[in-house]
């Protein structure tokens, strides 16, 4: 890629330290001395043999070769030597000697002086230049633009065969040319490709200088390239685009003979085998399995229609396309094509749509049928089983179950009747594409299946709905009924609470006669609370004898209930009457105790109530007795009130008093004393 200072070429052969093969070296030179322009090579050539890693007697015959190989245009021929190696004077004085005979002259130079002769910038980073070089590379493109050009020679021969070929006189002999030379050895379209980015490398590549950022033009191996390259592309497109023009006719005419010949065969299949495989199916099937039977049936026309639809589409993409290339001369036959195809398939797709639909409606019937027989089969078979629930808990889920499943049949019939509906509609309309066939009488046989079946299934609703009031009406008895006796268990259980109240809280017995007539009249309205929830119990349980009697069964709790119930009882009023007993005594005895210490001494009346005493002793003793013994019930058993140290705490408050009284006994027992003295 470089110039000497006379413009000329500048080629550098490289020598190795292994043995250099003069026959290969002479190729290359013929090789690379073809490349430049007959202009170029006017200018002459400088030579650099770089010897500085070869032998002496070696870069002596490369000189002596290149006489031989290119003696008229090489006008210099720098020898780049070693530095120490070889003999200088012997060098030079062979080399001067051999001046007239080889023709040029040729100098001995070391690699560092090499720009005495040439320009630093025209040579390579070996030789101390700046000037940018890749060899690969150079030989890459160098190889893709002799494949190029090879290719597109050989291309543009094979299209003006075919070309000149469709020229001839007859269209016979046309498309027998065609026949033979129809495809290139090569991709037209790929050989343009390789051409085009080929240029464009040629046309970007620059070289900078190393120092001052000079830009170089491309080698003149490239420019000579550059104007090769488009006249081959212009060829190339040239006859690539005749020959495109060719295979279009060819294509068109080749196309339009098919195009008539598939159509014929769609339209003749739809209107004969297709639409005679439709004839034949009319029924709708009266279960699941007839109508899926049906359909595969239908799937199996709609399989093979569909074989023929697709040619449809490709044909209709075809003609469409041929439309749009606007060649009058076919225009009205193609559209007449075009509209006899698409009413035939459309007709026939209509048919076939309309069939399918009724088939999967029909399905559908038959279906909501099936899940609603089932259903009420399930219900039915609920409804005849007896009812033995545990609890009125499992009674109430028993009864929103059964209530779900008649609402989820309401549902089902609902929608059977909509379905059917759909499905009557769709077969009234079937009479309109019956492809002249009277289809009344199948119409018939289908509208009957389909009333029969919603009739049937409203019956069997009917019939369940009946067993079900019944079955509400005594699910709501029996829930009524373990209500009762729920609740009467629990009388029992709130009696027990207030009997163990009554034991375990109800103990004082007041301080003075006021307080003990407050819990007096307390405790008679707790046993009134008490004989109300006995009351409440005995209502439920006499509830429970009259339910079991409507339901004709023996309750499984208030046989047990019931005596329950009566022992508690007996024990609370046992118990109260005791706690009533106690309180009168306490009142009886705070009432006189407390009368006794409120007199005066001074009152003469006092001397005559000295049995006072006697009295509130008596009941003081009678009423720690009773504080002291438990309460016994019917069967034997007993109860204390409270706890010992409880009973403890009220008969020391008793005894206290008793002592106050004693007290007031001896004051009005000194006055008596000292009166006869006096």
């Amino acid at each position: 890629g470089g110039k000497d200072r006379r413009s000329g070429l500048i080629l550098t052969i490289p020598l190795c330290l292994e043995q250099t093969s003069m026959d290969e070296l002479s190729v290359t030179l013929d090789y690379l001395l073809s490349i430049p322009s007959e202009k170029c090579k006017a200018r002459g050539f400088t030579v650099i043999v770089d010897g500085r890693k070869s032998q002496w007697n070696v870069v002596k015959t490369v000189v002596l070769m290149l006489q031989n190989v290119v003696p008229a245009e090489v006008s210099l021929v720098c020898v780049v030597k070693p530095d120490e190696f070889w003999d200088k004077k012997v060098t030079h004085f062979c080399f001067w000697k051999e001046k007239d005979r080889l023709g040029f002259e040729v100098i001995l130079v070391s690699a560092n002086k090499l720009t005495r002769y040439i320009e630093p910038c025209q040579l390579t980073e070996d030789f101390g230049g700046t000037l940018t070089y890749d060899h690969m590379d150079w030989l890459n493109k160098r190889l893709v633009f002799e494949k190029f050009t090879k290719e597109s020679t050989s291309l543009l021969d094979e299209l003006a065969l075919i070309n000149n070929g469709s020229d001839k006189g007859t269209q016979q002999e046309r498309e027998r040319s065609i026949d033979l030379n129809f495809l290139p050895s090569v991709d037209p379209e790929t050989v343009l490709q390789t051409g085009h980015e080929l240029l464009s490398e040629l046309q970007q590549r620059r070289f900078n200088g190393s120092d001052g950022g000079v830009s170089w033009s491309p080698m003149d191996d490239e420019l000579l390239a550059q104007p090769q390259v488009m006249k081959l592309l212009d060829s190339l497109r040239e006859q690539y685009t005749r020959y495109q023009e060719v295979c279009r006719q060819r294509s068109k005419r080749t196309q339009l003979e098919e195009i008539q010949q598939k159509v014929m065969q769609v339209v003749n299949w739809l209107e004969g085998p297709g639409s005679e495989q439709l004839r034949t199916q009319w029924g709708i099937g009266d279960s699941i399995r007839a109508s899926q039977a049906l359909q595969q049936k239908h799937e199996e026309i709609e399989s093979q229609h569909s074989e023929w639809f697709a040619v449809y589409v490709e044909l209709n993409q075809q003609i469409a396309a041929l439309l749009n290339a606007g060649d009058e001369e076919d225009l009205v036959e193609l559209k007449a094509l075009q509209q006899q195809l698409s009413d035939v398939c459309y007709r026939q797709a209509s048919q076939l749509e309309f069939r399918q639909n009724l088939l999967q409606a029909a399905l559908e019937f038959h279906s909501v049928a099936q899940d609603l027989s089932q259903q009420l089969d399930g219900l039915l078979g609920m409804l005849c089983v007896d009812v033995a629930p545990a609890d009125g808990a499992s009674i109430q889920q028993t009864l929103k179950l059964l209530e779900e499943k008649l609402k989820s049949v309401d549902l089902g019939l609902q929608g059977l009747r909509e379905k059917g509906q759909s499905l009557l509609d769709q077969i009234s309309n079937q009479a309109s594409w019956a492809y002249g066939k009277d289809v009344t009488i199948e119409n018939k046989e289908n509208v009957d299946h389909i009333q029969g079946v919603m009739e049937d299934m409203q019956l069997r609703k009917q019939r369940c709905e009946d067993m079900v009031d019944v079955r509400r009406l005594k699910m709501l008895q029996m829930v009524q009924l373990f209500k009762c006796e729920e609740d009467a268990a629990q009388a029992v259980e709130w009696l027990s609470e207030l009997l163990d109240a009554l034991l375990k809280t109800h103990i004082r017995l007041g301080d003075d006669a006021q307080e003990t007539k407050v819990l007096l009249e307390k405790h008679r309205k707790f046993v009134d609370v008490a004989q109300s929830t006995y009351d409440y119990g005995r209502q439920l349980l006499q509830a429970t004898v009259v339910l079991c009697q409507s339901l004709r069964c023996t309750s499984r709790s208030s046989g047990d209930t019931l005596p329950r119930l009566n022992r508690v009882w007996k024990q609370f009023t046992v118990t109260s009457e005791e706690r009533v007993h106690r309180l009168e005594t306490a009142v009886a005895f705070h009432s006189t105790a407390e009368k006794i210490l409120q007199e005066c001494p001074e009152q003469p009346e006092a001397f005559h109530e000295v049995e006072q005493f006697d009295e509130i002793e008596a009941v003081g003793k009678s009423l720690l007795d009773r504080l002291t013994v438990p309460v016994v019930y019917p069967d034997g058993s007993e109860q204390y009130f409270g706890s010992p140290s409880d009973m403890a705490s009220a008969a020391e408050h008793i005894r206290e008093k008793m002592k106050l009284v004693s007290l007031k006994k001896q004051q009005l027992r000194q006055p008596e004393a000292t009166t006869p003295e006096s």
